[in-house]
């Protein structure tokens, strides 16, 4: 097992995000509806989290839903928010009552989620706040729609001009540290509009598990490649002695 309390070459590992991918399939695998997959999705959702709480990682963001997956049929997105409503009042809620070091915040724009859902939501935000996990849940979260707000955000506060440290403040992740590394399960080599700028220099790793199928020998594969990785972050690599300046 990688020892993430290795800070040499700035790898050590303290922030993860997850596409959280595969449901669907994982279910017609198996001859189950797409919710069903969904369900199992959210029971691999808590084992997840109890793991990189275990080997020492404090950032965990997962992508839940985003603002493309309303184009989906109306009877799947009624059962998703259906599902999230039941996973966040039996299951987040339980748990950060019981957890005193864990917080949740839901990042996105919940104003367009079903009411019950939205307050349902805030009530986890405020029950716990400032504590040294944080996990971050995508819900209604699309990458460029995080950008546009911030922007527009930091100008109606009356910036004139924007710089990367102004505009990471509006950010729905502020306060929290960008990725070292983003897991995709499902074996799809794309991105999803996903934390497009918290991920400018994370490490990438794409695995064929489908997330219900999700644990700790891949987490284990995952954090074993992360620390095998030379992060250079666009600079010099002491053993080659050449600038990446120009390589993109």
């Amino acid at each position: 097992m990688s020892n993430l309390n290795n800070d040499s070459m700035g790898k050590r590992l303290d922030s993860v995000a997850i596409i959280m991918d595969g449901n669907g399939r994982w279910a017609k695998m198996r001859g189950l509806s797409r919710s069903e997959g969904h369900k199992a999705g959210a029971k691999a959702v808590a084992e997840v989290l109890k793991l990189f709480r275990e080997y020492g990682v404090h950032h965990l963001t997962l992508y839940a839903f985003s603002t493309e997956n309303w184009k989906r049929p109306k009877e799947e997105v009624d059962a998703l928010m259906e599902l999230i409503y039941m996973y966040v009042e039996n299951v987040v809620i339980k748990t950060l009552i019981k957890e005193k070091d864990l917080c949740v915040r839901f990042i996105g724009d919940k104003s367009v989620l079903p009411e019950k859902l939205r307050e349902k939501c805030i009530e986890a935000e405020e029950m716990a706040k400032d504590r040294p996990f944080v996990c971050n849940v995508g819900l209604n979260y699309g990458g460029r729609d995080e950008i546009v707000r911030a922007a527009n955000r930091a100008f109606s506060d009356g910036h004139r001009e924007l710089s990367e440290k102004i505009l990471s403040g509006y950010m729905y992740t502020a306060g929290s540290p960008d990725p070292d590394l983003v897991i995709r399960t499902g074996g799809d080599f794309r991105i999803s509009n996903f934390l497009l700028w918290q991920s400018a220099y994370s490490e990438f790793i794409i695995l064929d598990t489908l997330w219900p199928d999700f644990g700790r020998s891949d987490i284990d594969k995952c954090i074993k490649e992360y620390y095998s990785r030379n992060r250079r972050f666009g600079g010099l690599d002491p053993e080659d002695g050449e600038s990446e300046a120009n390589i993109t």
